[in-house]
């Protein structure tokens, strides 16, 4: 079993397909290793304008580490495992084309945190979210801890953090965990990322870039910043499609990174 699958959908968009459904996606060494490549994949296919993240799981996005593989760990085992697993989150969180987790079902510490690495989150009817770590003697270690913060406020984390205590997705909604909460979050998500694939894949990736890489900087740094991604795009063949299709009424047909 691949564990991590990558569907292919129109226009650019993927679908990263959570795939150990018997262990409701909990992530194992070499779950994270295959979250790793598909990432690495996926950041080398220019043609990719938009990533959703989902689940085979009815009842799962992700529950997280897999605590089974972990309890017959050495000292030594966990500190082996541990720079794989910063990978395996890093390698959604860096992925220049916008990511969209679609979460229905559990999203707990890890699965949590694979939500929080994307760019947006879609709830459906069932999702459930949570950082439980200090409960089980560790804290969030897949960005949780600054992922959460980012989103939602410092004082928001801390209480989901310290408590370990578990929300739904209206909930998740009102805090700023979740972007959207509808009864089909696949479906959503998908739609979602087929309207940013219709759009200038070199204005997507630009806007993306200035707003993630921004996020550390000064203000005036972020208009530094922001400035020269808008001369990355503003004289790029995307633009003079945009501009062109615009004045003839009709939809631009971006030449894109190619």
């Amino acid at each position: 079993m691949a564990l991590i699958r990558i569907e292919e959908h129109e226009n650019g968009v993927r679908e990263v397909v959570l795939d150990r459904p018997e262990a409701m996606n909990a992530v194992s060494t070499e779950m994270a290793n295959a979250l790793t490549a598909a990432g690495e994949q996926l950041r080398e296919d220019l043609s990719v304008r938009a990533v959703v993240v989902t689940s085979s799981n009815e009842k799962a996005f992700c529950v997280g580490a897999d605590l089974k593989e972990r309890n017959g760990f050495t000292d030594e085992d966990l500190r082996a495992q541990r720079p794989g697993n910063r990978l395996a989150y890093r390698a959604l969180h860096d992925l220049p084309v916008p990511t969209i987790a679609a979460v229905d079902g559990h999203a707990l510490g890890g699965g949590c945190e694979i939500a929080l690495a994307c760019d947006l989150i879609v709830a459906g009817p069932k999702a459930s979210f949570a950082l439980p770590e200090v409960s089980v003697g560790v804290i969030p270690g897949g960005g949780g801890t600054q992922l959460l913060t980012s989103r939602i406020g410092w004082s928001r984390a801390a209480d989901l953090i310290f408590t370990a205590r578990r929300i739904d997705g209206p909930e998740a909604a009102r805090l700023g965990l979740a972007d959207r909460v509808v009864e089909d979050a696949k479906g959503e998500a998908l739609a979602m990322a087929a309207t940013i694939a219709s759009h200038s894949p070199v204005g997507v990736r630009n806007a993306k870039a200035a707003m993630r890489d921004g996020l550390q900087l000064s203000y005036d740094e972020g208009l530094d910043l922001e400035d020269a991604r808008w001369h990355d795009t503003a004289f790029s063949a995307d633009r003079a499609e945009g501009v062109r299709a615009f004045a003839e009424k009709r939809r631009p047909e971006w030449p894109g990174l190619g």
